[in-house]
């Protein structure tokens, strides 16, 4: 959930890294620091809060002491999980001897066990973090290794819990040693040097070469080249991939912020990714009886929008499960079960092991994400990868987009070959995939309108949203969106189950987002709407026209099932422009991160 960058090179490391802490922002941040080899001994700067104050901090040294520069440097952006976010729990870390320092992003779940240890034998701790025992662990062991290969591979060893980590040593100040487990580490290769970094964005800059490593491997850098070894310290070789979206894809654009640029992208990347989806290989579904979608947060929400897609198209019985949940729930599947993954970034923690739990169960399993290189699309058996590009924005908005045209095309291939649909009606079908860019595209002539109406909604403390049927599944996703961003209460409700409960909590001047879409239940959505209208609810309504609401959006016509691509965009406007008129920090809103690598 945080950011690392390091480098090694002919170039002064500073600005380097905090550049590249900058394109790491949307990761979710609290403190951030920076930590470079100089004339044998550590220079290290932490700063609790953004960047801009690590920064400022930065320019105060330079102007008033001597400046921190070096060839040989460490960078981290924090997200507090161990200790709140301080100046001392920022990283990097270092040691009792300022020896070794380290950046690490994961959790150490075995750190009480390591830090009492450790203070048992008079070491003593600068922070409360779960981080700190490795460079203090390292430095205990490298007493007795006196080699930082070894002292790396033994310290791995004793870790229990997730890590990527970047280490430096004052004895050799021309490596970068990194190393991980269940969390993401790239490897950059770049004319002037060699990087480390958690993402792709943070060296983008400087290279499009990049190596992945993965779980238990180990990448030695220098000036000169990058090694790659196992932990049993045999060389292994590695194959350099190149990326192939740019850099201006990762910056704003002209836009305001991220969020809206990314919003405005979709048409396109419904595009790219139906046509990506069209070249996969197939999958074989008359081998299973059942369908699991596991997924966390946004990514789940699309899970519940496809459960009824597959269902309607399919005929096939379909689950849709939390990761965080499926993981431990001891689930019913065996060799006949089609667990399907959905992830943006391909390193949710909860997806993975929920992955891991399946593949042990003899289930096949089926990945959708964006990352070409990630875990989960190097562990599952079959994968399908959106075209989304790099989403900066905390609030995901054109990858969930991408990810639900992947389950649409997905349920239209395993319905065809069920001859659950004609050939005719699987045509038909793809056409109306086919659609859905110039569709999208045609909302966007409601963009101030949307804007308008959002403006006089910033005074709410709840919002609710319903719907039925896919809609209700779709309303979950508006729900989530704004209260990512917005920081307004609300909840997604099936429109039949307000009078279950959920209409005490309907009071004079509650705002109601009602989306309706489907023409067969157009007259119970209609009830419902009704049914909150006259305890004193205004109305927002997306789709169908109701006579009590005070506004409108109108969607184009599509196929029914499709419509949650439709309905969406209006969501997402409708959450950022909510959240912009508030004056929220809406690419990076309190609290999240984008890449939650941890439980």
């Amino acid at each position: 959930m945080c950011g690392i960058i390091g480098y090694i090179g002919n170039e002064d490391a500073v600005p380097i890294i905090v550049e590249g802490l900058k394109k790491l922002e949307y990761r979710g941040y609290d403190s951030a620091g920076v930590a470079v080899l100089n004339d044998g001994r550590f220079d290290v700067i932490k700063k609790k809060g953004r960047l801009a104050a690590l920064e400022v901090e930065i320019q105060n040294t330079a102007q008033n002491a001597t400046p921190i520069h070096g060839h040989l440097g460490i960078g981290h952006t924090r997200w507090a999980t161990h200790g709140e976010p301080s100046n001392e729990n920022a990283h990097p870390h270092l040691g009792n001897q300022e020896k070794i320092a380290v950046v690490h992003n994961g959790i150490i779940e075995n750190y009480h066990t390591l830090r009492a240890r450790l203070q048992s034998k008079g070491i003593v701790f600068q922070s409360e973090t779960d981080s700190e025992v490795i460079p203090q662990l390292a430095e205990y062991y490298y007493e007795a290794e006196n080699n930082l290969f070894d002292t790396v591979i033994k310290v791995a060893s004793r870790l229990e819990g997730s890590y990527a980590l970047g280490f430096m040593c004052v004895d050799t100040p021309d490596t970068i040693i990194a190393i991980k487990k269940d969390n993401p580490l790239i490897i950059g290769v770049s004319e002037h040097g060699n990087f480390i970094a958690s993402d792709i964005p943070a060296v983008l800059k400087h290279t499009n070469q990049v190596y992945y490593l993965n779980d238990n491997e180990l990448a030695v850098l220098t000036k000169e080249g990058i090694t790659f070894y196992d932990t049993d310290k045999e060389r292994i070789h590695k194959e350099i991939e190149t990326i192939t979206w740019s850099m201006e894809s990762a910056e704003k654009g002209g836009y305001e912020h991220f969020m809206l640029k990314e919003i405005m992208e979709q048409p396109m990347i419904l595009k790219n990714t139906l046509a990506k989806t069209l070249s996969q290989p197939p999958v074989d579904i008359t081998r299973f009886n059942r369908i699991i979608i596991t997924a966390c947060g946004s990514a789940y929400n699309a899970g519940v929008v496809a459960r009824y897609v597959f269902e309607k198209l399919c005929r096939t019985p379909v689950e849709v499960e939390l990761a965080s949940e499926f993981r431990y729930k001891d689930a019913i599947i065996d060799e006949k079960s089609l667990v399907i993954l959905v992830s943006q970034s391909g390193e949710t923690a909860d997806t993975i092991a929920a992955m891991r739990e399946a593949k042990a169960a003899g289930a096949s399993t089926l990945a959708i994400v964006n990352v070409v290189g990630s875990t989960i699309a190097k562990e599952c058996d079959y994968c399908f990868f959106t075209a989304a590009g790099p989403e900066i924005a905390v609030a995901t908005t054109k990858a969930f987009s991408a990810q639900l045209l992947v389950l649409y095309s997905l349920a239209i291939r395993f319905a065809a070959q069920l001859n659950k649909i004609s050939p005719a009606e699987e045509k038909s079908l793809r056409a109306e995939l086919e659609a859905l860019p110039d569709k999208v595209n045609a909302l966007f002539a409601h963009t101030e309108e949307i804007q308008k109406y959002a403006a006089s909604c910033i005074g709410y403390k709840s919002i609710f949203f319903i719907g039925r049927n896919i809609d209700y599944a779709i309303a979950l996703e508006g729900s989530l969106k704004l209260k990512e961003i917005s920081y307004i209460h609300s909840e997604a409700y099936a429109g039949g189950e307000l009078k279950h409960g959920t209409i005490a909590l309907i009071e004079e001047n509650t705002l109601v987002v009602a989306i309706s879409t489907c023409k067969r239940l157009e007259a119970k959505i209609m009830s419902n709407v009704e049914q909150v209208a006259s305890r004193g609810a205004n109305i927002l309504s997306i789709g169908a026209r109701h006579a009590t609401a005070s506004a409108v959006i109108p969607l184009p016509e599509t196929h029914e099932l499709f419509t949650p691509s439709l309905s969406v965009v209006v969501l997402q406007l409708f959450s950022y422009y909510v959240a912009a008129n508030k004056g929220l920090d809406i690419d990076k809103p309190r609290n999240l991160a984008k890449s939650v690598t941890v439980e």
